[in-house]
Parts: C-alpha cells; structure tokens; sequence
C-alpha cells in the first residue's frame, strides 16, 4: 500500500517511525540534520498521518504495520536501511532489528518494556490525550497553541519543553491524533505485546530523562532485554525530537555510521 512520507538528503538510507499520538513531522525538528549524512525518509504509518487505513481486516498492530512499512521501502528501491523510531516506531525498529531487516536501529523510548500498572497507565493518558484532541473546537484549540500554558496543558505529557513547539506543529499535531483511524485497535493491541526477539543487528536504545508517558525505569529492563547500556536523554521527555534536536540527531548519526 502507498504510505505518506518526506524524503531529504542523500546517502544510506534511514527510516524514520513515529509514535502512536504522532505522525511524520513530528520528526522535523531533526530531519535536515539527519540528511546531512543520509537518504532520510520519514513515514507516516497505515491508519496515521496522511497514510490511508490499513486494508479491511487486517489487525492494527505493531506486526502489521512493521510489515507495511517494510513493504513500502522495498517498493521505493531501498534494502536493509538504518531505521530510527519513537515510542510505538521505536518498538517497530526493535522488531525489525530482531529479524535482521534493518542495518541498525535506534528505539526512543520504545513502547513493551512495562510493567502491567505502567502499560494501563500509559494507556489511559493516550486515550485522554485523543479524547482531548477530539474534543477541543478548532478555536480554542488555536488559543491554546498560542499560549504558554496552553502548549504546556496540551503537550506536557509528551515533551519537556512544550514551548519549543510551535502553534502550527502544535495544531497538526492535534488534527493528526483526532483523526488517525489506526489509533483505536492499535492501542489495545499493546496489551499483549511483549519485547521482540533478540536483535540481529546493531541497536541503540535511548530515553527521555524526563519522559512522563513512559517513565525512564522502564529503560532498566530495556538495558536488560539489549544487554547494553540504555543511553539518557536528559532535559528530553517522552517525543525528544521537540526538546533536544541536536543532541537526538547525534544519539542516531553515531548508532548509523557505515
């Protein structure tokens, strides 16, 4: 199926994956970094974004969607890319790494490494966050993004410096998690999922020192899953593309370098 993406830049291909209450441009703040050394392509998942659903009766989960992204880079020509993905992509790249699809993967803060209190509260805070999204009329949600305290109320649970982000990725941002038809069957699919196999490949695992939807504790069983260190983010909450863009672009140039 034919997935929405931005493409920049030139050299190995990296691929990058967004979270569940995102799409692609939440990778912008990075991006032209990233193309500085790379072919980067930054994709919005089947039911997300701009991409169209998933065919009927295929299962919103993270196997499905793992494979319609796999499916749309071979289409585009590529083979064994780099791929770096946030939250629900960062479980994606740890799957593709444990089937040895990818060259490398780098996972911020991916989603499986909790404990059953720490899934059904990270599960309650995204069903808020989507029902807040529904909810707020186009006007108020514009007065919002023009505040302070607005971005914070409204993006606090995801970033740490929700002032960073502007009005405009604030509202996209918005219309993209009310209007994901993915959402739904996605997140009760993480009720039974568990960390992938090992990896095949190299991997790097990093974690927002402040991340408020997936606390950084979670990051110890994660070093256990990897057997390596987990490396922290700090100043950075659960999205750290919008907190710390410069330093997010390093963690993945130095886990891609050929």
């Amino acid at each position: 199926m034919e997935l929405a993406y931005d493409r920049r830049g030139s050299g190995s291909p990296l691929v990058l994956l967004h979270g569940i209450c995102h799409h692609r441009q939440g990778w912008l703040p990075v991006l032209d970094l990233l193309a500085e050394r790379h072919d980067v392509i930054a994709v919005d998942f089947p039911g997300f974004g701009e991409s169209p659903p998933l065919p009927s009766g295929l299962p919103y989960n993270a196997e499905t969607l793992g494979v319609a992204v796999e499916e749309f880079w071979t289409r585009l020509g590529l083979k064994d890319p780099h791929v770096a993905g946030n939250s629900l992509g960062g479980y994606v790249a740890l799957d593709f790494a444990s089937r040895g699809a990818v060259r490398t993967a780098v996972a911020l803060s991916p989603t499986g490494f909790w404990s059953r209190a720490e899934h059904l509260y990270a599960r309650t805070m995204l069903r808020v966050l989507r029902a807040s999204a529904s909810a707020t009329p186009p006007g108020a949600a514009t007065a919002l993004a023009s505040s302070k305290a607005g971005r914070a109320a409204a993006m606090g649970m995801l970033v740490a410096k929700p002032s960073q982000i502007s009005s405009q990725a604030l509202l996209a941002a918005a219309e993209a998690l009310r209007g994901c038809p993915g959402f739904d069957e996605t997140l009760e699919s993480f009720a039974w999922i568990a960390p992938p196999a090992p990896p095949k490949v190299p991997i790097t695992i990093a974690w927002g020192e402040h991340d408020r939807l997936l606390p950084r504790r979670q990051a110890v069983r994660a070093a256990r899953w990897a057997q390596q260190r987990v490396t922290l983010l700090p100043g950075c909450g659960h999205v750290p593309m919008s907190d710390d863009p410069a330093l997010v672009a390093k963690v993945i140039l130095d886990s891609t370098r050929d």
